[in-house]
């Protein structure tokens, strides 16, 4: 790490800020000059579209990687849009949705603005949620044809929006021809996936039956008899991944992968989760992707605690989905104290490498974080704040947005996104019975009922999202923890060498007062500005302390009911 050099002079205020080129505190604090006449940057242009064949180079903001500068959607197909009157969702569906997601347009700010798609499984499937896959070349025929895929990564390029697809290669369907051919004990095929003569007697990670009674022997299935586990210590089951995920890369053209249940990859015996064996496969893989389109992005789902993540983070899978932090957030959310997400985004910010890590408030296999949240648009707003502001790479799901509720069995937190209210059970889905019906609330909760309104939920979204596009600090800046001097509160700043901004939120249903913001050290010098970016009312000036942060600051004299402000400091 290198320390800057200063030129000081009397007219010119100074901005210090902290860069972190380790996963441990900083010890040193660079800092930068900036003129008194320079104008702070307020507008970050979008990500450009992708090439077909992006160099390798190519980088986002601050030298980090394109995804820290990316938003990402997570879209059942099924349940988006229906453009051929069959009542499920498909690709050219999805297409005629793209301008509601981004319109391409950085001027306009009725688009919800994301950067970027993670499609659920869109390959070959008996079944409806596509986890069973049966063939990895074949697009599903429900959702459309290779051609429309294609179509898909072309008008999404031309809005700045880069796609990923879920590829399933823990298991396949117990269809696949593959499993199918494995059930011969002499075939070709048999230690294509795991067999054992005798049952071993072991149960599942969460109690359940994985050895699997198939004609005179026994195939170990994690999730479910529908969905056999491949033997991935097999180097021709191996090469085959490759093949099919080098398809989707390099002939489908997406923009990267997202990898399901990672962590259950390779088997130790009756150890089921986090191997040895399962994190030597994965970096071997993240080389071999890395080979085929160096740009490629692949986020991981490892479903377990933030220090195991950590393990699969950087040369396994780009960044892993963190499934505790979620958590947290939701808890301190939900109950409006801000201790827990403050002590566990503070553990994160620490021990992963800058921003390298996949945020989100609720996904296809958890109840919706408005269920959870009872109905609470207060409280959804709160939530929307922390993970459109905070560090690391957002995911929101699909309806997210609109505060689209349900929960278990996963049919029906899979429900079709309710795009009207005033077309029924179809809720403008499609003109066909959907192949689920909507949530109950559909008749009071719907995109149209919310985009015109000031205050709703979307608009919420729509503005934090744009917000972070158009502000570094927020994609890619540094994290430091405010102490907001009261439990209901949660404060943070986020800052890069070219600004600061300070998030405040009051977690309570009540007006508070009796808060004060202290930052005993910081990247801050000088005199400062301040600028409202999200929230109402009038900004008491900042007084910067010794240390570089501030003491006892309050912007404003009381913060309203599940507030949310987004200061900018300026020099």
């Amino acid at each position: 790490m290198k320390t800057k050099s200063i030129l000081f002079t009397p007219t010119v205020f100074l901005l210090v800020l902290v860069a972190c080129a380790s996963n441990a505190a900083p010890t040193v604090t660079p800092k930068l000059t900036i003129s008194p006449t320079a104008v702070p940057p307020t507008t970050q242009p979008t990500v450009p579209p992708p090439t077909p064949t992006p160099d390798p180079l190519v980088q986002g903001t601050n030298g980090y990687p394109w995804w820290n500068d990316t938003v990402f959607y997570e879209v059942f197909v099924r349940s988006f849009y229906d453009s051929d009157d069959d009542g499920k969702g498909d690709i050219n569906g999805l297409i005629e949705k793209l301008d509601y997601l981004n319109d391409g347009d950085p001027t306009t700010s009725d688009d919800l603005g994301v950067t970027g798609l993670w499609l659920m499984p869109i390959t070959q499937s008996p079944s409806y949620h596509g986890y069973d896959v049966v063939d990895y070349y074949a697009v599903d025929d429900e959702y459309g044809t290779a051609a429309d895929f294609h179509r898909l990564m072309e008008e999404a390029h031309k809005r700045g929006i880069r796609v990923i697809v879920d590829l399933v290669l823990n298991h396949t369907g117990r269809d696949h021809p593959w499993f199918q051919d494995s059930r011969d004990p002499d075939s070709d095929k048999r230690d294509w996936y795991v067999w054992s003569e005798d049952d071993p007697g072991y149960r599942g990670p969460w109690g359940q039956k994985v050895w699997i009674r198939s004609g005179g022997s026994y195939y170990y299935a994690v999730f479910w008899d529908g969905m056999p586990d491949l033997n991935l210590e097999n180097p021709e089951v191996t090469t085959a991944v490759y093949d099919f995920a080098r398809f989707w890369l390099d002939d489908m053209g997406a923009d990267g992968l997202r990898m399901d249940a990672i962590k259950h990859f390779v088997e130790d015996g009756a150890i089921q989760e986090n191997t040895r064996a399962t994190h030597d496969w994965l970096g071997a893989f993240h080389t071999f992707y890395k080979s085929v389109n160096p740009d490629a992005f692949v986020v991981g789902e490892a479903w377990t605690s933030t220090q195991q993540v950590i393990d699969y983070t950087g040369d396994e899978v780009d960044v892993a989905f963190q499934f505790d932090l979620a958590e947290a957030a939701f808890n301190s959310v939900d109950s409006g104290l801000g201790i827990q997400i403050g002590k566990e985004q503070s553990q994160v910010v620490a021990d992963f490498p800058p921003n390298q890590y996949a945020t989100f408030l609720t996904n296809h296999d958890q109840n919706r974080i408005m269920s959870q949240l009872d109905g609470d648009e207060g409280k959804a707003k709160l939530a929307a704040t922390w993970l459109l502001a905070s560090p690391g790479v957002p995911f929101i799901y699909y309806g997210e947005e609109i505060g689209l509720m349900g929960t278990k069995p996963d049919e029906d937190i899979r429900r079709p996104m309710q795009w009207c209210s005033d077309g029924g059970l179809k809720v403008c889905f499609s003109t066909h019975t959907p192949w689920r019906f909507p949530a109950q609330d559909y008749e009071t909760r719907s995109v149209a009922l919310q985009e015109d309104n000031p205050d709703s939920l979307l608009n919420h979204y729509r503005a934090l999202v744009h917000l972070r596009n158009e502000h570094e600090a927020l994609r890619v800046g540094d994290w430091a923890l405010v102490d907001p001097g009261s439990a209901k509160a949660y404060a943070f700043l986020r800052y890069t060498d070219n600004e600061a901004i300070l998030v405040l939120m009051n977690l309570d249903d009540e007006p508070l007062e009796n808060y004060e913001l202290a930052l005993e050290s910081g990247p801050l010098l000088g005199e400062i500005a301040t600028a409202l970016l999200y929230g109402e009312g009038e900004i008491a000036p900042l007084m910067v302390n010794k240390g570089g942060g501030f003491d006892a600051y309050r912007p404003f004299d009381s913060l309203p009911a599940q507030s949310s402000f987004v200061i900018q400091l300026t020099p």
